[in-house]
């Protein structure tokens, strides 16, 4: 039999960009969104995969980053397929973990170089701030920490 080298093989799969975040509320179960200065639209505290580093670490490598918290990475709540989009040409699948609940005088850092700001919203606050397809995780998200579950999303 003539097997394909791996290399060859694998250059020719198609392609993903993995990226993890964080739901985070506080005690009145409002969300921490952050405000990117390199998007038009708030998100939660999180980022891309690097590589050899799986989701989880990277949902807790990213808070600690954006917002200077060290927090347990806790139950995987949303797992999001995103189609490719114009300003994006390749698949994404996003994991979001519930990363717990922070009182609401906790000191949050701001990584200035990637951020403007942070708030804690309502949830259809949140919802309201976040493109349709953020929104839909987001309440997804909410919905997966009340009921104990996990959502797949596409």
């Amino acid at each position: 039999m003539n097997f394909l080298p791996a290399h060859v093989f694998y250059a020719q799969l198609n392609k993903t960009v993995a990226a993890a975040g964080a739901l985070i509320t506080d005690p009145e179960g409002r969300v921490l969104l952050v405000k990117p200065n390199y998007r038009d639209h708030w998100g939660w505290p999180g980022g891309h995969v690097d590589e050899h580093e799986t989701p989880d670490q990277a949902c807790a490598r990213e808070v600690t980053e954006e917002v200077g918290l060290t927090l347990p990475v806790g139950r995987l709540l949303v797992v999001h397929w995103v189609a490719p989009r114009d300003d994006r040409p390749i698949p994404l699948i996003h994991f979001l973990f519930d990363c717990g609940e922070v009182p609401g005088d906790e000191e949050i850092i701001l990584q200035e170089e990637e951020l403007d700001e942070y708030r804690f919203f309502e949830p259809s606050e949140a919802a309201a701030l976040l493109p349709g397809h953020l929104a839909k995780r987001l309440l997804a998200s909410l919905t997966a920490r009340s009921q104990g579950s996990t959502i797949y999303l596409t």
